[in-house]
């Protein structure tokens, strides 16, 4: 775990992708063909708490929806790129306009497409359920399930590592 830490604690930029991560990876339809995302709160609030620590937050998904628009809207992140099928021209846009490195990114991806970002950033994870060969060449696997807190437990990672997370603990015991 110390080497997680490691590349975890040079992070100013987590991304993350949606089907899969942020959510389980099902899709629903209404009879009107309304897709239905479920997100898990606890994914919410480890991106809130992490992006109040400094990092900022962005989404990279080839899936553009107008659900995926109102949940980053009730988070509050500015990054967003949606139907992307080739995440890669998303990803150096970001990393150019935050003018960062790769090593200075973490990114969270579950499937082919993702693997050419995951190969990339300094801190690559995935969550337990995801394609095995993109297990094969990520730095972290979670032990959370995509779409039910895995992303939460990749964000406590990164504010253990750079020592903001007791901070986050404290000023909610302290109240």
């Amino acid at each position: 775990m110390e080497e997680i830490f490691e590349q975890a604690k040079k992070i100013k930029l987590a991304l993350f992708d949606v089907d899969g991560i942020l959510t389980s990876g099902n899709l629903t339809y209404g009879p009107e063909g309304i897709e239905i995302k479920d997100f898990h709160v606890h994914d919410g609030q480890g991106i809130k708490f992490l992006k109040k620590t400094g990092v900022e937050i962005g989404i990279i998904t080839a899936c553009k929806t107008l659900i995926i628009q109102k949940r980053i809207n009730d988070l509050n992140i500015e990054h967003l790129y949606q139907g992307t099928s080739d995440k890669l021209p998303a990803y150096e846009d970001i990393k150019a306009k935050l003018n960062l490195n790769d090593e200075e990114i973490a990114y969270m991806g579950d499937d082919l497409p993702d693997l050419p970002i995951l190969k990339r950033v300094g801190f690559a994870t995935t969550a337990k359920n995801a394609n095995p060969i993109v297990k094969e060449h990520v730095h972290y696997i979670t032990e959370s399930y995509g779409g039910n807190g895995a992303a939460r437990e990749v964000c406590d990672i990164i504010m253990q590592a750079q020592g903001t997370y007791k901070t986050i603990i404290d000023s909610y015991l302290k109240r």
